[in-house]
């Protein structure tokens, strides 16, 4: 369980017993696990290593400042999406030459802080937005270094909600007018064209949707240099799957190995934005149980964790593991788990069989560290979650729960 593992029938994270944490810092509660942040991150960065290449950590994934540090101190870039991703990323001892700015509504205030950190690269989403960045950058006098992302209309083969390439979907500019916009580009006096991007969608679980994608990506390559424009960076983007359930996703290894294979005699650096894949099944949320009830069709748990806190399941009707804090004998009961939001959206869990729950009891939601915390919000005034980070057998409060005054802090009443 990527050190989460039952010591004496007490779930650890590491070296440290949830109840610990629990005990210290309440719930509902984050835990991450460093050394498998680390570790995650090493094998994706290693599978490159034959080639030139930059991993740009995809900031909303989890972008909690202390894990954003702990990749920047290996070397790691960052893949933003917003103003607020930069801000987090450079005060997390990012280096801006390794941010790509992502993203399809970059805002004129978002592209002149982008311009002034210097960062590596602009992923255009559109050829409104390529006008806009010269726009801003002639008025700084400064180019801005852009690549163009490319939607190539390959099926992901994901849940349709994370799906970005294909032609149905509000990301990149279409395959078929890519060149006819590099040309464009080229014309403009504050514009550099450095890169092409390429990212199909989310949770994917198969190579052959990444390896589409990047037979069309060199062919494009290759028409761009008989028009005189000479790339130097290949962002692949990311999108690599884990297993929340029973699915089966390629290793970074073999990812790595396939999409070495194309690039064997290409010499350009390669970039890759991996987030779910390296934090995904580093963290857990815990949660209280409140109560049980049942009626005529259903048994339901009832714990202090809300669809605000984890929004995967409401999203997208996503599947997580959920295991008891402390193991428990006797026949599984089978539940709905469920939190405490005026929504039929709202929980964790539908027909699950888990042992038999009291009030009071504890459960350990996994593959809870990507598009957990990051997603959540104060929806119903509550209170979002605290973030604990363990290394070993220490433990860091990485953010502390909000408090009440937290909720009206920026609101006003007027006189």
């Amino acid at each position: 369980m990527h050190y989460f593992n039952y010591n004496n029938n007490e779930m650890y994270c590491e070296d440290v017993p949830i109840s610990k944490l629990v005990k210290k810092f309440g719930t509902p509660l984050y835990v991450y696990s460093g050394k498998t942040l680390l570790r995650h991150y090493k094998a994706f960065d290693e599978s490159f290593k034959p080639h030139k290449h930059i991993i740009c950590y995809s900031v909303k994934a989890n972008s909690n400042i202390a894990i954003l540090n702990l990749f920047a101190k290996e070397g790691s870039g960052f893949d933003i999406v917003s103003g607020g991703e930069l801000y987090r990323a450079i005060k997390a001892g990012g280096d801006p030459q390794k941010i790509v700015f992502s993203g399809v509504g970059k805002t004129d205030e978002e592209i002149e802080m982008a311009l002034s950190k210097d960062i590596l690269m602009f992923n255009v989403e559109s050829e409104s937005e390529l006008y806009a960045i010269n726009s801003v950058a002639d008025r700084l006098n400064k180019k801005a270094p852009i690549s163009l992302r490319i939607n190539p209309d390959v099926n992901p083969l994901t849940h349709p909600y994370i799906s970005t390439g294909l032609k149905k979907n509000k990301f990149g500019i279409p395959y078929e007018s890519a060149l006819e916009t590099y040309l464009k580009a080229k014309k403009l006096k504050n514009i550099e064209i450095v890169g092409i991007d390429c990212h199909i969608g989310s949770q994917i679980t198969q190579l052959s949707p990444f390896l589409e994608a990047i037979d069309k990506i060199k062919a494009l390559m290759k028409e761009l240099e008989r028009n005189g424009i000479e790339v130097k960076y290949i962002d692949l983007g990311g999108g690599l799957g884990i297993s929340y359930k029973d699915e089966d996703p390629p290793h970074p290894n073999e990812y790595g190995e396939a999409v070495l294979k194309r690039f064997e005699k290409i010499d350009k650096t390669l970039i890759f934005e991996p987030g779910r894949v390296i934090v995904g099944n580093a963290g857990i949320h815990v949660t209280r149980v409140l109560y049980t009830k049942e009626n005529t069709e259903k048994k339901f748990v009832i714990v202090d964790s809300a669809m605000n806190d984890l929004a995967r399941p409401a999203l997208y009707g996503s599947y997580h593991s959920i295991l008891p804090m402390n193991k428990k004998d006797g026949e599984n009961d089978v539940y709905d788990v469920v939190g405490p939001v005026c929504e039929s959206t709202d929980f964790f869990a539908k027909d699950r069989s888990l042992p038999k729950l009291e009030r009071d009891d504890y459960l350990c939601i996994f593959s809870a560290g990507a598009y957990g915390f990051s997603m959540s919000s104060n929806y119903n005034s509550r209170r979002k979650s605290a973030e604990v980070l363990v290394m070993g057998d220490k433990y860091y409060l990485i953010r502390e729960r909000d408090t009440f005054e937290d909720l009206i802090a920026k609101e006003k009443i007027p006189q």
